[in-house]
């Protein structure tokens, strides 16, 4: 069986940067391990797959090792293929997904995902998590994810965590954040339980982070940056229970994959 693959890069405006995400449109749902066996052999952070349903199409993401309830970077990606290619007239898009209905629309050349915003409570930063990145953070915070938050963009840049340790703190993932030296706020993600050491853009973790920073800032449109090794940009905005995430989206590759 041939399938039609896209491989873009989410959140940034220029190629090798952002975050790469494969894209494979099917005409129906394949069996979950020809899915999971797909994604492993991208070895991606995700590819993202999608369905034509009645009423708009149904969106499932997959990394290299298991499937996630939610994907900001690989949404991001789908859309951009569903509009430039699949349907270049459509300017909105509904997506069905594990985490209800997903609105992405077009923004002039950028494109804003609607996703639900993460509520998280304080918690005692854990003894494992100070070990694992080295420093004890000014607040910790745990809700789907762990959320450090250190004192300036320098600390966030220089964490190089114990991936061993990271594995066994609560919550899926380990974001790490201060405020920007550039922007309002800086992050990185690191999830080891999902096959990634380092997500390099993460628009879940935004759904975390924006209530946090929007609050402390005391601003509901914050400019963001996830300060990975190949870096990336978002503008989101808090609208409670929800949260928009706006970024750029570029392309990489086009192909046809062997099943």
């Amino acid at each position: 069986m041939q399938l039609r693959m896209w491989q873009v890069d989410a959140f940034t405006s220029a190629v090798f940067a952002g975050n790469p995400a494969a894209v494979v449109p099917l005409d129906a749902w394949l069996p979950d391990a020809t899915l999971r066996a797909i994604a492993a052999e991208n070895n991606l952070s995700e590819t993202a797959f999608l369905v034509r349903e009645a009423e708009g199409y149904r969106l499932r993401w997959f990394t290299p090792k298991l499937e996630v309830a939610l994907c900001g970077h690989a949404t991001l990606a789908t859309s951009y293929v569903l509009f430039r290619h699949l349907e270049p007239a459509l300017e909105r898009v509904v997506y069905q997904s594990k985490s209800g209905p997903l609105t992405v629309e077009r923004d002039g050349d950028r494109m804003v995902l609607d996703f639900p915003e993460y509520q998280q409570e304080p918690i005692a930063p854990p003894a494992t998590l100070i070990e694992a990145i080295g420093m004890a953070p000014l607040e910790t915070y745990l809700g789907i994810k762990l959320m450090a938050v250190l004192p300036d963009e320098a600390a966030v840049r220089a964490a190089r965590p114990d991936f061993s340790k990271v594995v066994t703190l609560p919550g899926f993932g380990l974001i790490l954040t201060a405020p920007g030296t550039d922007c309002d706020f800086v992050s990185r993600f690191f999830v080891p339980q999902g096959g990634i050491d380092e997500d390099p853009v993460t628009g879940s973790a935004h759904c975390q982070l924006t209530p946090y920073w929007a609050a402390r800032i005391g601003r509901n449109a914050l400019h963001a940056r996830q300060v990975s090794a190949r870096g990336g940009e978002l503008w989101v905005e808090h609208r409670a229970p929800r949260v928009r995430l706006t970024g750029h989206a570029v392309q990489y590759l086009e192909g046809v994959i062997e099943v």
